[in-house]
């Protein structure tokens, strides 16, 4: 997993006669102009700023939405309960090339066709389903005890939910919030679809920006690529103790 990552931060630092002759040898000149090169070559500044705006506002708008679901659904008996989760379980086996036309018609016509609001209401669908099931499945570990306490003491609901459940729930949300995250930063087909021009658009649409129309200065593609992935293995990274929780957790009950 570490050998093409590292393969691809030292051909970032390689002119291209370099990496077409000898790809596998470490740089016999480092050229850190590369990275100067992929932001001139490419808007990476304005790509960067709509992947933070879309991951962070898709991840909050999945976490707010989906956490309240999953508390219910773990806790209450309703009718209709077995189809819903059914529901979501088949959503899972749906392709996203399948769903890109009737997306496309319905953002257009909410009049949100290349705008971000777009695209973070879409990704905010498209992770609920695996938001859904990490969350409802840590809620089922916590002892209801908990809460029957708190609603003893005079707390309703909401209360009991904000100041018992949720801190107690922070694992489970770290892990949704990453995935959820991920999912926003790496998605390429629905960004290339519901957009168009540089505006909205975000990073992994810079990769192919760099592959359609200057694909032969493969040093800058290479240090574009580095520019891409590295906010997502930071993330990871600090949050990797929460989410190995929050998993781990989360597979007790079910």
């Amino acid at each position: 997993s570490v050998g093409p990552i590292l393969w691809v931060f030292m051909s970032s630092f390689k002119s291209n006669t370099e990496i077409l002759t000898s790809s596998m040898l470490l740089p016999v000149k480092f050229k850190p102009a590369n990275y100067i090169n992929a932001f001139r070559i490419a808007p990476m500044a304005q790509f960067y700023i709509n992947s933070i705006i879309v991951g962070i506002f898709g991840t909050l708008l999945n976490l707010v939405v989906v956490g309240m679901a999953a508390y219910v659904i773990s806790r209450f008996k309703f009718r209709g309960k077995k189809l819903l989760v059914s529901l979501f379980s088949l959503s899972l086996l749906i392709p996203g090339a399948a769903l890109l036309q009737p997306i496309y018609l319905t953002i257009s016509r909410l009049g949100m066709y290349d705008d971000l609001k777009g695209l973070i209401i879409v990704y905010a669908g498209f992770g609920l389903p695996t938001s859904l099931y990490i969350l409802s499945s840590y809620f089922m570990t916590i002892p209801k005890a908990l809460e029957e306490s708190a609603y003893l003491d005079g707390a309703g609901f909401v209360r009991t939910f904000t100041r018992i459940v949720l801190p107690i729930s922070k694992p489970g949300f770290s892990t949704a919030a990453v995935l959820q995250f991920l999912l926003c930063w790496n998605e390429f087909q629905f960004a290339l679809t519901l957009t168009t021009g540089n505006r909205n658009r975000t990073l992994p649409l810079a990769l192919y920006y760099f592959k359609s129309q200057f694909a032969s200065d493969y040093g800058a593609m290479f240090a574009a690529t580095i520019i891409v992935i590295i906010p997502s293995i930071i993330v990871y990274v600090l949050l990797q103790e929460q989410v190995v929780k929050g998993l781990a957790a989360g597979a007790v009950k079910g």
